[in-house]
């Protein structure tokens, strides 16, 4: 199996397929995020192969950029046949795509090492400076608002702020290896003391 030429295929999948999608959801996040799996993939000695695999796949499955979860997951499935001669690493990309997702459950259980480093380098890329970047990208995306004091329990609302506290602030104690909780340690008092400074500047204290 010439891994080298397969996770050149993978890259040029998703440069192709993300090429008209939006900033938070984009060629650039499936990169950062490859980049960082390998990193935790050296750290934890994880397969480094099927970490990388998976980081560059993992989005193309993503129902927010197909028509369904369903045809997502039957593209990538396609793609692994075409290009991996090895049943093994097929279902273990497969089951990682399909698991590690925020939306199947805080809790989803990640079955391997791999899969537990590929699932940290996602969400590694919602928290800290990038996180914030992407989570006021993605309200531009879908026309939410910035952040609503005026309703109670104001953050916990589907607005930009309000992400910060149904997700990102949640990531930190969510993270499976030592290494992503440790970044994820320092991106979580950043995120705080962003929070702090938009609300001094909303209500004119700053």
């Amino acid at each position: 199996m010439n891994t080298s030429w397969i996770l050149e295929q993978a890259k040029k999948e998703a440069v192709s397929f993300f090429e008209k999608t939006g900033p938070s959801h984009d060629y650039w996040h499936t990169e950062r995020v490859v980049s960082q799996a390998v990193y935790l993939a050296k750290e934890e000695n994880a397969d480094a192969f099927v970490c990388e695999l998976s980081a560059w796949l993992h989005d193309i499955a993503d129902e927010k950029v197909n028509e369904s979860e369903e045809k997502g997951r039957r593209n990538v499935q396609q793609w692994l046949t075409k290009h991996v001669d090895d049943q093994e690493t097929e279902n273990q990309v497969m089951d990682i795509i399909g698991t590690m997702s925020f939306r199947n459950g805080e809790q989803a259980v990640m079955r391997t090492l791999e899969g537990q480093v590929v699932q940290d380098a996602d969400r590694l890329d919602a928290v800290g400076a990038i996180g914030i970047a992407r989570t006021f990208a993605h309200a531009g995306e879908i026309g939410e608002t910035l952040h609503r004091p005026d309703l109670p329990g104001a953050e916990k609302h589907n607005t930009a702020i309000g992400h910060f506290y149904n997700k990102l602030l949640r990531l930190k104690s969510l993270m499976n290896t030592r290494t992503a909780a440790d970044i994820a340690s320092k991106r979580q008092k950043f995120m705080i003391n962003y929070l702090e400074q938009f609300y001094s500047e909303w209500e004119h204290k700053a």
